[in-house]
């Protein structure tokens, strides 16, 4: 999870403390335990950061099920990634057969995952990505309809030619020069989950904005999302995601990194 943080502005999370362990979550192997609902040999999912061994008193352990998927999953399409998707898109978006969903950082741990439950809701599904290679990725292994490259194509005509009958939801990773062209083309009653804001991460100050004037005539919702909201849903999330990991109607990429050898 990233947070935006600009001097003298309040964000979601807070930074890592100098000296600290790294954040994150983790996939880990029971060790030891004196809690009655884990054991060891138990696989868990917990927050416990960057480090070999961490202590925790349960409450923000979840056992995880190898059966239902890849436990390093858990760490990706079936966890806080794919979670941000399915309920963004799902509860805000709320994509209906025939609409085209447009979606940010196409080829990323979340926008790959919102195309393809656009596509299973009978959606248009169209991404933006910022190469050929991630482009081709999105249209030709996951089943996007189109994807734009930000890099080397026009964001207004390259949506105008992807998105015929315009935009009836925005899956918006990034703001910026994406969210700007995309506001130009919204359909009446359009839906924008605001779920990240890559193209501001690095800023010193906060960029100047896009124009707002047609989520006002187009009478469209921007709403933004936390996926901390949804925790209290995580066994409909982890149900619906992992019974189409295994019917193959969802597909996901994992990078392996093995250990460093020992000096």
């Amino acid at each position: 999870m990233c947070a935006v943080a600009y001097r003298g502005r309040e964000s979601y999370a807070s930074p890592v403390e100098l000296g600290s362990v790294m954040v994150g979550s983790t996939v880990s192997q029971v060790v030891k335990s004196n809690h009655p609902l884990f054991r060891a040999g138990d696989f868990v999912l917990g927050y416990d950061g960057w480090q070999t061994y961490g202590v925790s008193k349960g409450e923000t352990l979840r056992k995880l099920d190898p059966n239902q998927a890849p436990i390093s999953y858990a760490l990706g399409i079936t966890g806080m990634p794919g979670m941000t998707a399915y309920f963004a898109l799902l509860d805000i978006g709320q994509p209906q057969a025939g609409e085209t969903v447009v979606v940010s950082a196409a080829s990323g741990a979340v926008g790959s995952v919102v195309g393809q439950i656009a596509k299973l809701k009978g959606c248009r599904a169209v991404g933006v990505a910022g190469s050929e290679d991630k482009c081709d990725y999105a249209v030709k292994e996951l089943g996007f309809d189109a994807c734009i490259n930000r890099k080397t194509q026009d964001l207004s005509s390259a949506l105008k030619a992807a998105c015929p009958k315009g935009i009836d939801v925005y899956f918006d990773n990034t703001a910026g020069p994406i969210l700007e062209a995309v506001l130009q083309q919204i359909n009446l009653g359009a839906r924008i989950p605001l779920v990240g804001l890559i193209s501001q991460y690095n800023a010193e100050t906060p960029p100047p904005g896009p124009n707002l004037m047609p989520l006002l005539v187009k009478r469209a919702l921007i709403k933004g999302f936390l996926v901390g909201d949804y925790q209290h849903r995580h066994a409909e999330f982890v149900n619906d995601v992992s019974q189409w990991l295994q019917e193959g109607k969802l597909k996901y990429r994992t990078h392996l990194r093995s250990k460093r050898p020992a000096s």
